[in-house]
């Protein structure tokens, strides 16, 4: 009976000496912090402060949730902290630019992350780019500019952002070419510049495409005509419009462009994605997720995000991570290419 009831012992204190990793965690009485790569006022920084006001009802313990920005080196300080300071304990969320995975894949001596081992928690919408073009141009599709003598007159600042890199991918993909003329100050002066008839075209997110002038009264003249967006699925307000996937299935692209589009394309598909630390328990992300997926739908957090003209779109954590490996996983020969094409 003492030898049974020594064995009892033991094995009982043994079983304490180790973490319960299937328990589910507890926030009670614990402050959160969602890490936002910009200054407050920032697109990042007002969405994360709406999704704060209601994401806690959805965890256990309710904790409070508050906004830390880390401004700087393009959000690279605030997905470097969140990858290699925050403890995985579910207590750090990171509110990061999308289009961060590109400084891994060109590698960048700055990255201190892996995109892919982030835990994607979720993402509240998608921006995918949209190519629009003067409705008084020929040029009503992506078969016009492809059959076209004289290539359309694209408008952009430089050469390192989706203004040039959209042209040239549906170059790469489907044989439609552009003239992209670089050197503008910024978005207001391409218009402009469209205005006046120096160019016809310009790519930019659909983000902005929908939520300021000039392009209400463009599309509501009928000045403007959309000819490609770049996302996976059309969105809700381009109904008629083209997806790049749909575009290069039509044209038979080849392996290596689709690869190239996807890498450089997916930023819009996770605008604005939240991530946790590498190494953490799964039931901890599960809760992280199902959190966010539930705040997404909340009534009131609906309400709060169109009383600050935020647009809604969400996608799940699970979604984003498959995504985030998906962009990683480009072979030497496209990342080779993408280095090219980002003037490295």
């Amino acid at each position: 009976m003492k030898l049974r009831l020594a064995l009892l012992f033991l094995t009982v204190n043994s079983m304490a000496s180790f973490p319960v990793y299937g328990q589910a965690p507890n926030f009670q009485g614990k402050t959160m912090h969602i890490v936002v790569g910009t200054v407050a006022g920032d697109l990042y920084d007002l969405y994360a402060r709406a999704i704060a006001l209601f994401m806690g009802k959805y965890l256990p313990g309710n904790p409070n949730i508050i906004v830390q920005n880390m401004p700087g080196a393009g959000h690279m300080i605030a997905a470097n902290h969140v990858y290699n300071v925050a403890k995985p304990d579910g207590l750090t969320l990171g509110a990061i630019n999308a289009g961060l995975y590109f400084e891994q894949l060109i590698g960048r001596s700055e990255v201190r992350f892996d995109w892919a081992r982030f835990n994607w928690i979720g993402n509240a919408t998608k921006s995918p780019q949209v190519l629009y073009m003067r409705a008084d141009t020929p040029f009503k599709t992506i078969e016009d500019v492809r059959n076209a003598k004289e290539a359309p007159k694209c408008g952009t600042t430089g050469l390192s952002n989706m203004g040039y890199f959209v042209p040239k991918i549906l170059e790469e993909t489907v044989g439609a070419k552009f003239n992209v003329i670089a050197g503008y100050q910024g978005g207001n002066e391409i218009d402009l510049g469209v205005e006046r008839g120096e160019i016809v075209c310009r790519s930019l997110s659909t983000e902005a495409y929908f939520s300021r002038e000039p392009f209400f009264t463009w599309r509501k003249n009928g000045f403007s005509r959309e000819l490609m967006q770049g996302g996976r699925a059309r969105i809700a307000q381009l109904p008629n419009t083209p997806t790049i996937y749909e575009l290069m299935d039509k044209y038979k692209s080849p392996e290596l462009a689709r690869r190239l589009a996807t890498a450089l394309l997916a930023s819009g598909e996770f605008h604005r994605p939240y991530m946790a630390p590498p190494k953490m328990r799964p039931e901890v992300v599960k809760t992280l997720r199902d959190a966010f997926t539930r705040t997404m739908k909340d009534a009131d957090f609906i309400a709060e995000a169109k009383k600050k003209r935020l647009d809604l779109d969400p996608t799940t954590g699970e979604e984003v991570q498959s995504l985030a490996t998906e962009v990683l996983a480009q072979p030497k020969d496209v990342i080779e290419r993408l280095k090219k094409m980002m003037g490295r």
